[in-house]
């Protein structure tokens, strides 16, 4: 059995060719970054976005070049680091690893994730196959983590709320309004 992922009218789809030469063609799964756009969108579309948790990630698996890999790895990008940051009150950080189907962690990241685990923030791993669930599981891992989050006994208590330093573009413009379409394999961008 063969299988090829190529673009049919600007969609990723999977060819598949069985020995018998019998050939089926369906739609591929979203490539992990696209997961992770959706969530940033519904994340930052939730009120409780600017005043109780922010939101930052990452593309440690991001294709560098020699260069931008030993600027990367100079600069302090992990191996391993968790796809997904949630900066919650009361000093609590969540943290997510976002995996297609049922694919692996990858090596580096069964090394970090225990690390970072031990240290008291475990990674949760979201499993998805389309942009909706994984952007469904997002959002109920930081509601459970709101819900929970009570302002527990923590020096790193915030003096003032953080929402006047966050101005409408900042809330939306960097997600909400990058046009990315789930499943394109590329971001659409609105002039």
């Amino acid at each position: 059995r063969r299988q090829t992922t190529v673009r049919v009218n600007g969609k990723r789809m999977v060819v598949m060719t069985t020995a018998a030469g019998k050939t089926t063609v369906k739609p591929a799964l979203p490539e992990e970054w696209e997961l992770q756009a959706a969530q940033m969108k519904r994340l930052h579309a939730m009120p409780e976005y600017g005043t109780r948790f922010l939101t930052a990630g990452d593309q440690n698996s991001a294709k560098r070049g020699r260069k931008a890999s030993m600027q990367a790895k100079a600069a302090g990008l992990a191996p391993g680091e968790p796809d997904v940051r949630i900066w919650l009150e009361g000093g609590r950080v969540g943290l997510i690893e976002n995996k297609v189907g049922k694919a692996a962690l990858e090596p580096s990241q069964a090394v970090r994730h225990p690390l970072l685990a031990a240290l008291g923030h475990p990674v949760e791993v979201v499993r998805a196959v389309t942009c909706e669930e994984a952007a469904d599981k997002a959002e109920a891992l930081v509601r459970g983590w709101l819900a929970t989050s009570a302002v527990a006994d923590n020096d790193n208590q915030p003096s003032t709320k953080i929402t006047p330093l966050l101005d409408a573009n900042a809330r939306g413009a960097s997600y909400g309004d990058s046009g990315a379409v789930c499943g394109s394999g590329a971001a659409r961008h609105k002039m």
